[in-house]
């Protein structure tokens, strides 16, 4: 990352911050000409002129160092997007590559190349990275199993990827729910509204007795907290985007959440399986979300759960500044048996901590995790992860900095 577009050290993780909390900020402040303007996020309105007092001395010093950290973290945004491009273009068919991945899971990456490259501004066929998106909406269709006599019909999958499953599914069908409405009535949105009916279709026949998912894409009596926010999430946006959705579907995926709520407020990985993490809780959270649940009782609770942890991370980070910035696990969060995947664990806190009646908690989330996500980037404008792969990781990130600017539907509060 070229360091001339961080602030000056002691002022980056302050002004990083603004990077992206940016659309939630309101700052009026004078203009060239003498009239007020009120800045909201990448969007400039006017206001009234000369009734609205001057920004305090201490908001107007920060707007040079909070314009740099926006663009920083666009900067940011805008690299990894194009490296996610020549990625895609090492590709014959439109998904993105598996090389460098440990664990490749092809069906799950491409479709959050998709979200990325849409959530940073393009349609398919349309801007920067329109071609490459194209592609990847048209693979992913393609993947889905349309056969009427097929057990898995709605199905989307990639024979020899056995990572991705139900996981891949719910991310590559909220991948078409967004890029429904950016081509309609045309050979593509045929093909996207055949293949999304189909998927939304399978996500409810899946449903497991106790009312989440497992792995397979078969009715099961096991299921798996992290796989039901995927296919909720798909669920809901395709809801938003005119196509039906079965209520009782919904209504018993809430069903299981409420149960596998603990009395500390976090969730548990299974029922039955008393495992929790801060990452389980944000996705039961964005879950909850996702069906439309904005306040109560157990969003009370998950949110206390989430601001306790994060509080207790940054406790244990300032009295060991070696620590890598990257990785802000406690010690006794660190356990071996358990997987850990931290790209994954900052996409849902991010969007549970936007959706936060407390805007101001993305802000302070956004303080402590930006100057590591921006400083991790590489000079090509991508992430590392071992485990799943450049492609997996640069295009979470992404999603991650281009969340606050609100493009995609499933990112707007």
């Amino acid at each position: 990352m070229d360091r001339r577009l961080l602030p000056p050290d002691g002022q980056a993780q302050r002004f990083l911050s603004l990077a992206l909390a940016a659309p939630i900020v309101f700052c009026p402040f004078p203009t060239a000409e003498g009239s007020a303007r009120e800045r909201v996020g990448f969007q400039v309105r006017a206001g009234p002129s000369e009734q609205e007092p001057r920004a305090p001395r201490d908001v107007q010093d920060a707007l040079p160092l909070a314009q740099s950290a926006r663009d920083a973290a666009r900067s940011a945004l805008d690299r990894g997007l194009v490296w996610l491009a020549k990625a895609a273009a090492t590709s014959p068919d439109g998904s993105l590559p598996r090389a460098g991945a440990r664990d490749p899971a092809p069906v799950a990456t491409t479709a959050l190349a998709a979200l990325a490259w849409m959530a940073g501004g393009n349609a398919p066929d349309r801007g920067p990275q329109g071609l490459e998106l194209g592609l990847a909406i048209d693979w992913i269709a393609a993947h889905t199993d349309l056969d009427p006599e097929s057990a898995t019909r709605g199905y989307i999958s990639l024979h020899g990827d056995g990572l991705s499953r139900m996981h891949g599914h719910g991310l590559a069908a909220l991948a078409l729910t967004q890029a429904a409405s950016l081509s309609p009535k045309s050979e593509r949105g045929a093909r996207i509204e055949r293949s999304l009916r189909a998927a939304i279709t399978c996500i409810e026949k899946t449903q497991g007795v106790e009312g989440g998912w497992w792995y397979e894409p078969r009715k099961s009596l096991e299921h798996e907290g992290s796989i039901t926010v995927c296919e909720v999430q798909a669920l809901r946006a395709a809801h938003n985007a005119g196509f039906q959705v079965d209520s009782l579907t919904i209504s018993r995926a809430l069903d299981y959440l409420a149960r596998s709520q603990k009395p500390d407020g976090s969730f548990r990985y299974a029922l039955g399986d008393d495992r929790s993490t801060l990452a389980l809780t944000a996705a039961a959270i964005a879950t909850l979300n996702a069906a439309g649940k904005y306040e109560g009782k157990p969003l009370e609770e998950a949110y206390g759960y989430l601001f306790r942890g994060l509080s207790a991370r940054e406790n244990w980070m300032a009295s060991h500044p070696a620590a890598p910035l990257e990785d802000r696990r406690l010690p006794e969060e660190r356990d071996e048996r358990h997987a850990w995947c931290g790209f994954y664990e900052r996409l849902v806190l991010a969007q549970a901590l936007w959706q936060c009646s407390d805007h101001d908690a993305f802000d302070r989330w956004a303080q402590a995790e930006a100057k590591g996500l921006l400083t991790s980037q590489r000079e090509d404008g991508s992430w590392h992860d071992e485990r799943f792969g450049d492609a997996y990781a640069t295009a979470t990130n992404c999603l991650v900095l281009a969340l606050p600017e609100g493009l995609l539907p499933i990112f707007q509060r």
